[in-house]
């Protein structure tokens, strides 16, 4: 029986076409499979379901996924983090509780904590951005901290308190693969395809709770912070009680960004 699959075409243009029809007659697809983001079962002779090709270095994996949560596309990850992910499906292992990455950009060493938030009544998926130095503009010669003007011109919207979920920033996107968080994607220089914003350099484990709340709200709030603002907190009512006074103080910004990107 045919599958429900979608393969997108850069998905086709990495196995060729003679595979992705196979693909699409049902020859090679599972009928039943783990969803590479939720975690959760699907079956594909049921329900509609994507093809995710992750490349590394030197191998790639085919991987199945609720076309709910994620889009059919292909995405780069480093040899380390594919053969990581495979041992993990192999093992059948669930996800540990949130660590923090670490990515150098051009000036500064930004810290990305993941937690849930309480708005009106409700839990939401939120990421945490706060720099461990000033961010200064490019160009830039007197010193000083650029972080959130620089994020404001990009559509993020300063936060006083946090008594309603931020509006959407369209052409951002939170990437999260393999029940794990990859990147925050941003619109390309020209308006192409979307580029990372923040690339984790080992993907962020992220917990049940917060994978099951970004897929029922499809959106992940993200909020950022200059440096000293946040600190890094370990239990998530400290973490609310950061963000509070952060945005009592002026210096909180927040935008929606939707799941899986592009």
């Amino acid at each position: 029986m045919p599958r429900m699959l979608d393969v997108s075409d850069a998905v086709r243009a990495e196995i060729g076409d003679e595979e992705a029809d196979r693909l699409l007659a049902g020859e090679n697809a599972p009928g039943s499979y783990d969803c590479t983001s939720c975690r959760t079962p699907g079956d594909s002779e049921q329900e509609r379901t994507s093809t995710v090709l992750f490349i590394g270095d030197e191998t790639a994996v085919l991987a199945f996924a609720h076309a709910g949560c994620l889009p059919s596309q292909v995405v780069q990850v480093t040899e380390e983090q594919l053969q990581g992910a495979v041992r993990s499906i192999n093992a059948g292992s669930r996800t540990a509780p949130a660590e923090t990455p670490r990515v150098v950009p051009e000036q500064a060493v930004l810290g990305v904590t993941s937690g849930l938030v309480l708005i009106t009544g409700e839990l939401h998926p939120a990421l945490v951005v706060e720099p461990t130095a000033p961010i200064v503009r490019p160009g830039a010669i007197a010193a000083g901290d650029d972080f959130l003007p620089l994020l404001i011109e990009q559509g993020y919207l300063p936060v006083t308190q946090l008594d309603a979920v931020p509006p959407v920033l369209h052409g951002w996107s939170v990437l999260l693969a393999m029940g794990q968080l990859h990147a925050v994607l941003q619109p390309g220089p020209t308006g192409g395809q979307a580029v990372a914003w923040w690339q984790a350099h080992q993907p962020l484990q992220v917990t049940d709770g917060w994978r099951a709340a970004a897929n029922k709200h499809q959106q992940v709030l993200l909020f950022a912070a200059p440096v000293g603002s946040i600190g890094r907190q370990p239990r998530e009512d400290l973490l609310r009680d950061a963000l509070d006074k952060a945005a009592a103080n002026g210096k909180l910004v927040a935008a929606a960004l939707p799941l899986a990107g592009t």
